[in-house]
């Protein structure tokens, strides 16, 4: 075994680079030939102030230059909150209709000047979760499908939340509410099958954790629809696994459907590919309907019909909070948003 010294000469401290000093407002504004006010005004987005564009770039030029990023706990401190806005992580999976919804938001939150944080709450729930959110001091939380109770609302403006904002199937005392109308999707998709001609009709209901706030207003809506009729109604659980849909599919003759709802179109891609291998005609023997309108769909064959559903805009959501950050003492607001309507193509 061979051996190889490597001598490594001695370099005196002095040749060691010097440490970088941070850059400072006072830097920029040096640099920019501005005063220290006009940079704060500036890399805040203040929109108080008038100050014109060439001295807004000349600001902005010079930070860049020096690598300058505002402190957030000064920014806080000077205006008497932060700009934090907390958005734990749904405990449900999240489809793409719901990732551009939270793309479109974070993007709108931005542009008004706050910093947007998602907290993996795994394992917390309701007013637990409430309190390790508050230990964060946000100016907002924005609460996905069921979040805390009203006491959890209660704690999180006493940590100095301006604004609880849930986004949901129901409201919480103390909290503003954007109200998402799942049975209106179910009644939409139990509506138009019924007027296809489908009168045994299934629901999937998926079985994974998270999802039972939104599936079972769903359900309830295709139910509704149908009150009074001579359609019948039967609720299919489903995992989002290709061994339950085959499962599903291989015992789909001796339910006597002529119809299902699969819940989205995630998983009514998963159950049609299973009952076509099954060797049920689509939509002949059964029509298939998904929701969300995914792309996805209109490339299947036969190409997926489904329910479009309209989102809270980012914007409109990103508003609200601003309103209720500047105004701490505003009643909370309910707004029912999730428009549904029907895209028929060929699997139904």
């Amino acid at each position: 075994m061979r051996y190889v010294m490597v001598q490594i000469p001695n370099t005196p401290a002095s040749a060691s680079p010097a440490p970088r000093s941070v850059p400072t407002s006072a830097d920029v504004a040096r640099l920019a030939g501005v005063s220290r006010a006009t940079v704060s005004y500036v890399l805040n987005n203040t929109g108080a102030a008038r100050i014109s564009e060439p001295t807004r770039r000349r600001v902005r030029e010079a930070a860049e230059e020096l690598g300058y990023v505002p402190h957030a706990a000064a920014r806080s401190l000077r205006a008497g909150h932060s700009r934090m806005v907390l958005m734990p992580a749904p405990a449900f999976p999240v489809g793409p209709l719901y990732g551009r919804f939270i793309s479109e938001l974070q993007w709108a939150l931005g542009r008004l000047g706050y910093t947007v944080v998602q907290y993996g709450s795994v394992g917390l729930h309701g007013d637990e979760a409430a309190r390790a959110w508050a230990e964060l001091r946000p100016v907002a939380v924005l609460v996905p499908g069921s979040g805390p109770g009203p006491r959890g609302v209660a704690l999180l403006r006493r940590a100095g939340a301006r604004a609880v904002v849930t986004v949901g199937p129901e409201r919480v005392e103390g909290a503003h509410a954007v109200l998402l109308d799942h049975d209106g999707v179910g009644h939409c998709a139990g509506a138009h099958l019924y007027a296809r001609g489908r009168r045994r009709i299934g629901v999937v209901v998926p079985a994974e954790p998270g999802l039972e706030p939104f599936s079972r207003p769903r359900l309830a809506g295709v139910r509704a629809a149908l009150r009074g009729t001579d359609a019948e109604v039967t609720e299919l659980p489903l995992a989002y696994e290709e061994r339950a849909a085959a499962e599903l599919a291989a015992s789909w003759r001796r339910f006597g459907l002529d119809a299902v709802f699969a819940y989205n179109d995630e998983y009514a891609m998963l159950l049609m590919r299973a009952l076509q291998d099954e060797g049920v005609r689509i939509p002949d023997d059964t029509a298939v309907l998904g929701a969300d309108d995914l792309m996805l769909g209109r490339l299947l064959r036969p190409r997926l019909s489904t329910i479009h559903i309209e989102l809270p805009a980012g914007r409109d959501l990103a508003d609200l909070v601003d309103r209720a950050v500047r105004d701490p003492g505003l009643a909370p607001e309910a707004h029912q948003v999730l428009g549904a309507s029907v895209v028929r193509r060929e699997s139904s």
